[in-house]
């Protein structure tokens, strides 16, 4: 598989997950600019977080209007694997490409700690080297993590099997706990937590690494 790494202006976390997928999985990789209008070739793209555009209006707001985003869409809707970490989720909540919404965390004060999340649904290409209900160790970074929908985006949630991932304590006050949520198609994730700074156990934690090596053993199996 063949990843593109969008790069916005305030990015700070596109070289860790450029590196999680040229030495955590070893698949080809490239960085691609925003202002970039083309993704032809690529299998899967990844949008890293960060501070795009200094975060003003809302986060990720600006960058929702970067030349790149059509592709992105166009990606997504063709089936092709599109994941978005931290700043990355809340772009893909500004495209539409995900539901609900991520605001300012319950007690207004950034959070930087490593917390434990559960695998709520592991029969996903993003999730399926996981155990149900495993239990994992992943940093977060944010200070507008805070998952928001209404009662009946939730319940569709649920139904549907799009939770990927929940906090075991809801550090943010995110509805349901929720960390991670995927569209109906569950080619589409977008998750707070950050699974690039978790690849080594040198890093406090390698659980990162099985949602990168799921992706790759998903796409071994579907072939096979």
């Amino acid at each position: 598989m063949k990843f593109a790494v969008i790069n916005f202006p305030g990015s700070n976390c596109d070289m860790d997950l450029y590196y999680a997928i040229r030495d955590g999985i070893k698949q080809p990789v490239e960085l691609v600019d925003y202002r970039a209008t083309s993704l032809e070739g690529f299998d899967g793209v990844l949008i890293p977080g960060g501070f795009s555009y200094g975060d003003y209006l809302r986060s990720g707001a600006i960058a929702a209007q970067a030349p790149i985003v059509k592709e992105i869409i166009r990606l997504a809707n063709e089936g092709k694997l599109v994941l978005g970490i931290c700043n990355g989720f809340q772009i893909l909540t500004e495209l539409g490409l995900l539901p609900g919404a991520l605001i300012r965390n319950e007690k207004s004060r950034f959070i930087c700690e490593t917390v434990e999340l559960e695998v709520v649904n592991n029969e996903t290409i993003f999730t399926s080297d996981y155990q149900a209900k495993e239990t994992i160790n992943i940093p977060v970074a944010h200070g507008e993590g805070r998952y928001y929908c209404d009662e009946a985006t939730l319940k569709d949630l649920q139904a549907n099997g799009q939770i990927a991932f929940k906090y075991l304590d809801n550090i943010n006050g995110s509805v349901d706990h929720i960390a991670g949520v995927m569209n109906k198609q569950k080619n589409v994730l977008g998750m707070m937590p950050h699974p690039e700074r978790a690849i080594e156990k040198i890093l406090g934690s390698d659980d990162g690494l099985k949602l990168f090596q799921s992706i790759i053993n998903y796409q071994v199996r579907v072939n096979n």
